[in-house]
């Protein structure tokens, strides 16, 4: 068998496939079977070459998708912004990307693999805590962040939004949810990091509606499925 010379094309037409399926059918309701006749001549065996199993698929194209459209590179260089300001756009910028929000409501389920949710632990720390520890520094240097603990909040904003939101590890139905955003808020702001307003608010109240038609198009779904393949 001759061997693949551009693995990397490879690669990006499995994540194509796989993002444009997961968004349309769910990421439950996506099967290995799905993603592979999709591919025009691929084997089931090439993207397990590639990938050793769907929610390592996930993890890639969630992945791509935040490097394709990082908030925090959107308003790291903007000079008409201050700390605090930036990290306002971020969250913003971030919650108005349509398709990684619902990217992050299909990837709840995966959470409850172990090894996924210590990934994401670890790539959030590695990752999100540099970019929220300079805006909040930059906000103490311009004096719109009135703070003395941006380490400890840097690393404890993306533990609080990515683990203790997703209701896949502590389970919650969307109103709760957002009560649990709203109360993220108010910590934030006692600690001196004022960064969600009400149009934060809104913007979240809009994507936890979504997390609730999702919810529901799920528990119509289970009563009619019997079973889900992987």
């Amino acid at each position: 068998m001759a061997r693949n010379k551009y693995p990397e094309i490879t690669v990006e037409r499995i994540l194509d496939v796989s993002q444009r399926l997961f968004l349309e059918k769910g990421y439950e309701n996506t099967t290995i079977q799905d993603i592979v006749n999709e591919l025009g001549g691929l084997t089931k065996g090439a993207v397990y070459h590639h990938f050793k199993s769907k929610e390592e698929i996930m993890d890639a194209v969630g992945d791509r998708m935040f490097e394709e459209n990082n908030p925090f590179e959107a308003v790291m260089g903007r000079s008409d912004l201050n700390g605090l300001e930036k990290l306002k756009e971020m969250v913003r910028l971030n919650q108005s990307d349509r398709a990684r929000m619902d990217m992050n409501i299909q990837a709840f389920p995966i959470l409850k693999n172990p090894r996924v949710l210590a990934g994401m632990i670890d790539s959030n720390r590695r990752v999100l805590t540099p970019y929220f520890f300079r805006l909040i520094e930059e906000g103490q240097r311009d004096g719109s962040i009135h703070t003395e603990y941006a380490r400890e909040l840097s690393e404890l904003i993306p533990v609080l939004t990515s683990v203790w939101l997703a209701p896949s590890i502590f389970p919650a139905s969307a109103e709760q949810m957002l009560n649990k955003f709203r109360f993220i808020g108010e910590m934030l702001e006692r600690m001196g990091l004022p960064v969600i307003d009400e149009e934060l608010m809104g913007l979240a109240e809009s994507y936890f509606g979504a997390f609730k038609t999702a919810e529901k198009m799920g528990e119509e779904s289970e009563k009619s499925v019997p079973g889900k393949i992987l």
